[in-house]
């Protein structure tokens, strides 16, 4: 029968042990989360979600209103739908009023005005962005944008100061010809 001095000596063996695990686990989470890269990309997501709600809401609420003013156009953009097949529910003198309408009715829909409102609030965000990017290379003279070149021999982009192409290896200034 084990001596209960034994079986406390275990337990306390077993204690130090988990104690070490856990701070080597710690440590090494923290050593990948606190990186200053692992937080500049988190702090970046965060901004990114915040500025494209920013640029969706522009779009929606600025840019695509005076749309539904030109002729032929009588309600929002995204709340244009051409029908493909009807609902069980369908009249032919009204049709359906939403797209939410249709959905619910089970018709089967081509939704252009959603697409069309993600194409323009895609285009939105990305021109923001590239003018954010232009005025920081032109306050810090430090361009985000980097000029790229096509190497002669295997058309990959690469630096316009690479001396050979880090895709083909070939040589950028005519050695091999």
């Amino acid at each position: 029968m084990p001596r209960l001095e034994d079986t406390e000596q275990a337990l306390l063996d077993a204690g130090q042990d988990a104690k070490q695990r856990a701070k080597s686990a710690w440590d090494g989470f923290s050593d990948f989360a606190l990186r200053d890269n692992v937080l500049e990309v988190a702090v970046g997501l965060i901004l990114a979600a915040a500025f494209t709600t920013v640029v969706t809401s522009f779009i929606s609420d600025i840019l695509l209103p005076p749309f539904s003013l030109i002729p032929g156009i009588n309600k929002n953009l995204e709340e244009k739908f051409a029908v493909l097949r009807r609902g069980s529910h369908y009249t032919k003198g009204s049709g359906y009023n939403t797209l939410k309408q249709a959905l619910e009715d089970g018709a089967v829909v081509l939704a252009y005005g959603s697409f069309l409102d993600t194409v323009l609030r895609f285009l939105g965000l990305g021109i923001a962005l590239y003018t954010i990017a232009q005025f920081y290379g032109w306050v810090s003279n430090d361009s985000i944008i980097k000029k790229q070149v096509k190497c002669k021999y295997c058309r990959k982009r690469i630096s316009p100061s690479a001396k050979r192409c880090v895709n083909c290896t070939s040589w950028q200034d005519g050695r091999e010809g």
